[in-house]
């Protein structure tokens, strides 16, 4: 059955302890400006010691109290190596140079970081899978159901349910026709109760979107 929500280590091994390489992100992280959606999780090969840990791996410049932050869906899959880059790493381009002399002072680096203008927040849709050491640039849009190759490095507004890869990252292809992609954004499943995900696994990972479309209107009120 599906873990409960507010699991921490999602992942039983066959000896029956936790495996600490998989966390679910939203019981993990304390940091103000990320908010993340039930069941969506991170996994890595170097366990942090501290789960609040994660926050500073997966975004090294947001600060507590930064201007932008990031907003991730529920059910996504966050692999290994993958950073996403907030406004909070930017360097003053408006001169020759962008060396950022204020940050040796400490009473001119508050006046430095927030000279910047305010940033788009990063939004990360249901159901994405963000795959091995990509990078999500500031302000990026990811759709639901977005697959982000390994090593891709995203920017602006990616489309539902879009395969993209490369540096820059290029929309590869659609992953269903335009039809089923508007059913699947309106069924929205990853909003359904654990009990109804468990019993409907098989057509949740299936290609059957009326056997989908039929449950999803048997459990509305």
């Amino acid at each position: 059955m599906l873990p409960p929500p507010e699991t921490l280590y999602p992942v039983t091994l066959p000896d029956g302890s936790s495996y600490a390489g998989t966390v679910f992100l939203a019981n993990a992280l304390r940091h103000p400006n990320i908010h993340v959606g039930d069941y969506t999780y991170f996994s890595t090969f170097e366990p942090a010691q501290d789960p609040a840990d994660y926050a500073a791996r997966l975004a090294p410049y947001l600060f507590e109290g930064a201007k932008d932050c990031i907003r991730i869906g529920t059910f996504c899959q966050i692999a290994h190596g993958t950073r996403i880059i907030t406004t909070g790493a930017n360097h003053a381009m408006t001169g020759f140079s962008t060396y950022p002399f204020p940050i040796f002072e400490a009473d001119r680096i508050g006046a430095y970081s927030e000279s910047f203008p305010k940033g788009r927040d990063v939004v990360i849709g249901h159901d994405c899978w963000l795959s091995d050491s990509c990078t999500i640039l500031p302000g990026a849009q990811l759709g639901n159901g977005v697959i982000v190759g390994a090593g891709a490095v995203v920017g602006g507004v990616v489309p539902d349910y879009t395969v993209v890869v490369g540096n820059p990252a290029r929309v590869l292809r659609l992953r269903f026709d335009p039809a089923t992609i508007t059913k699947l954004n309106a069924l929205a499943w990853w909003h359904w109760p654990r009990e109804v995900l468990t019993q409907h696994e098989a057509l949740i990972v299936g290609r059957d979107v009326q056997a989908l479309l039929d449950v999803g209107k048997s459990i509305r009120p």
